[in-house]
């Protein structure tokens, strides 16, 4: 058969023998240059520290994307609306804490936000509310306390330094914010039509989990990448100073883009930074990272993302520094 026949008779999807040889080949040729590698004193503690954040962290990423989902099936948007003051600059503290009892992933709190907003309720709130649902939620919190054992106080920093956070931003959208700025995505994001809660359920927990899985393992190998590869040369050079270490691991949390119920794991896991620092990092990485300024920016629009990210990003900072010099 030619190659003009067997395309029109394969499959939908299936690739070209000669594609798949190809791409075979590649793996093999890949395997065998790696293969003196694997017994590398270096190569077995990047594995170690790799499947240990990952182990560690997948019962909450779990746990998270379970509550999570319930509650973007469940619960109804106007439960939101209706729980909150009339009052703007009122709703927006309320909204901050309820991130305390109605969990959400990073991924799931910028449609939740969209919807509010959609409904009638301030912006400002709605933004208070984004920002704190991944960052200061029960199971965030648990996930915090496990990977620092013995450490309540970065717990309760965490806490403050993330709520404070976010009534800020929300009060500064209250005083600053421009209507011209926000374009809300006209994508329903509540009950659809035709579909059961438990079909919705179920679609938006492989959704998140496997989404939020992807960059856990991903943030797992680069902070093993990190521990095992960056020369403790440079690490003093960062450590040693106590603002740079803060603004380096912030800047680390924006690229990593690990999800905010294993964040803590691999924060845990860089030792080498004091404690304010890794809060840095625990502060700034549920509100701002590379995957959430894409989520605004394609639900609010790109002058949204690029000025709310930009000023979060410092807000959280500063709240981390003043928040870990107090309690840390």
């Amino acid at each position: 058969m030619n190659r003009a026949a067997w395309a029109r008779e394969r499959p939908t999807g299936t690739a070209p023998p000669s594609l798949t040889l190809a791409g075979a080949v590649s793996l093999l040729l890949v395997a065998a240059l790696a293969l003196p590698l694997l017994g590398h004193p270096g190569f077995r503690a990047w594995q170690t520290i790799c499947v240990a954040l990952t182990v560690q962290a997948l019962p909450f990423l779990l746990l998270g994307t379970l509550v999570s989902g319930a509650v973007n099936a469940f619960v109804p948007e106007r439960v939101f609306s209706r729980a909150l003051p009339r009052n703007p600059a009122l709703a927006v503290p309320v909204a901050g804490a309820a991130g305390v009892v109605l969990p959400g992933c990073e991924c799931a709190s910028v449609p939740v936000a969209a919807g509010l907003v959609r409904r009638g309720v301030a912006p400002a709130a709605a933004f208070a509310f984004l920002l704190s649902a991944p960052a200061v939620n029960p199971v965030v919190l648990v996930s915090t306390a496990v990977a620092f054992p013995g450490r309540p106080e970065m717990v309760a920093a965490r806490l403050v330094a993330s709520l404070a956070t976010a009534a800020a931003m929300g009060w500064l959208w209250l005083r600053f914010g421009r209507d011209e700025w926000l374009k809300p995505s006209a994508r329903h994001t509540g009950h659809r039509t035709g579909h059961s809660r438990w079909e919705e359920f179920r679609t938006g927990f492989q959704h998140d989990f496997l989404h939020a899985g992807g960059f856990l393992v991903v943030g797992a190998m680069a902070a093993a990448c990190f521990n095992v590869l960056v020369p403790r040369s440079v690490l003093d050079t960062f450590a040693g100073s106590p603002w740079l270490s803060v603004l380096f691991l912030a800047g680390l949390a924006v690229v990593l883009a690990v999800c905010s119920e294993a964040d803590a794991f691999v924060a845990a896991s860089l030792t080498g930074f004091s404690p304010t620092a890794r809060l840095a990092f625990l502060v700034v990485g549920p509100m701002v990272d590379v995957k959430l300024i894409a989520l605004q920016a394609g639900t609010f629009g790109r002058a949204f993302a690029a000025r709310f990210s930009a000023a979060t990003a410092v807000v959280a900072v500063v709240c981390a520094g003043v928040t870990g010099w107090c309690l840390l």
